[in-house]
């Protein structure tokens, strides 16, 4: 089997920094993470928040703490800093290869989903963001690594699409439309979902929009491990 991870993110329109952060860390047993999180409002303030997040979960993940443990202690320490007058969403999906999981980390009010070849699961279980108040826990997901899991997570501007033209985004059914017409790679359906939330918007995306999507697939590959990064520059 292989793991297969694709990223898609956008600013929100005519601002010029995202107030989502995503970072990808190698587990010390084996495996890796990847972290986003999603700062209150949007611009510089939101991105400083999100990095605070971002970089006090990967030093701890480095450091062998477990997910969830990684995900209060940083609630704690934004609450601490801002008094919990700033909140920020936190998703943490993670290949174990010790347990042989897949973990979930959710302290986000939107949903993820689940596919499992035509089934697809929304996980909406109850969740509130860090830095609300002391002793914040994520709702945690563990799965079993198997071929064909497919897992779509994104930050509230998907939910937020479309919204002030009255034709809100319905994520899960447009994920559904996407995989039954195409068996998309992890980047096409990123890209896919992303793309559809933008043209709801008018092409002037109403708030930062990051897509992550994590896929098991059943080919061995080469043993080679691989990642690729576009970053569009205007100069």
């Amino acid at each position: 089997m292989e793991i297969q991870i694709a990223v898609a993110k956008i600013n929100k329109y005519a601002v010029s920094e995202s107030g989502d952060t995503l970072e990808v860390i190698e587990r010390p047993t084996g495996g890796l993470s990847v972290v986003l999180a999603d700062g209150q409002t949007s611009g510089r303030g939101a991105k400083a928040v999100s990095q605070l997040v971002v970089r006090k979960v990967i030093g701890l993940l480095a450091d062998g703490v477990r997910d969830g443990a990684a995900a209060r202690a940083a609630s704690d320490a934004l609450f601490a800093d801002k008094a919990g007058k700033v909140t920020c969403t936190l998703n943490i999906a993670s290949v174990d290869l010790h347990s042989n999981t897949i973990v979930l980390t959710r302290n986000n009010p939107v949903p993820m989903f689940i596919c499992r070849g035509e089934q697809i699961d929304s996980h909406n279980e109850y969740s509130i963001s860090l830095g609300t108040s002391r002793n914040v826990r994520p709702v945690i997901t563990e799965l079993g690594i198997e071929p064909d899991l497919t897992i779509v997570i994104f930050t509230d501007g998907i939910s937020h699409a479309g919204k002030r033209n009255g034709e809100p985004m319905n994520a899960g059914e447009t994920i559904r439309s996407i995989m039954e017409d195409q068996d998309p790679t992890p980047q096409q359906l990123a890209d896919s979902l992303l793309a559809h939330a933008i043209s709801l918007d008018d092409n002037r995306p109403a708030d930062d929009i990051s897509v992550l999507v994590l896929k098991v697939s059943s080919g061995t590959g080469d043993g080679v491990r691989r990642m690729s990064v576009r970053l569009p520059i205007n100069v």
